[in-house]
């Protein structure tokens, strides 16, 4: 699996903090940025990880801002992306599970360091259910070429 993961200022050290733990585990990850805790633009770097993931470059997406708020608004912009907003083990499992989410959205500010990175692992290493969530998904995707006159 490759990773794509991206964080602005306030999502920095958290986001240096996955690719070690992704690096170590083997998984190849694609750190699109930003490398300072120098102030950026949070959508710049969610539209990064996106595209890579959208482009099929990536198999998922991880991104880290203070809310994880900004991140996931951003990255759901980009057609394709189903970017999901996680504070708990639950929720990440539920995303892949149920709504096949591809980008992860976490937020340094209000998740401490080890809830993270759990959260992290088990959106990794959940696998889509199908079957009546697939027609779910596809309706979300429906609304998407609704809104854009894309074909999914």
């Amino acid at each position: 699996m490759k990773v794509s993961i991206g964080a602005d200022h306030a999502g920095f050290e958290l986001k240096e903090k996955i690719r070690k733990l992704l690096s170590d585990q083997g998984i190849e990850v694609a750190d699109e940025g930003t490398h300072s805790a120098e102030s950026v633009d949070y959508p710049d770097y969610a539209r990064k990880v996106a595209e890579a993931v959208a482009g099929n470059g990536t198999q998922r997406g991880i991104l880290v801002c203070g809310s994880g708020i900004g991140m996931a608004m951003a990255a759901n912009k980009v057609h394709g992306i189903r970017a999901a907003h996680v504070t708990s083990e639950q929720e990440a499992r539920l995303s892949r599970e149920h709504n096949d989410a591809n980008v992860l959205t976490l937020g340094a500010r209000v998740l401490d360091e080890a809830t993270a990175l759990r959260i992290v692992q088990t959106f990794l290493n959940t696998k889509f259910e199908g079957g009546r969530h697939q027609r779910r998904v596809d309706k979300i995707a429906a609304l998407e070429r609704d809104a854009t006159g894309k074909a999914s």
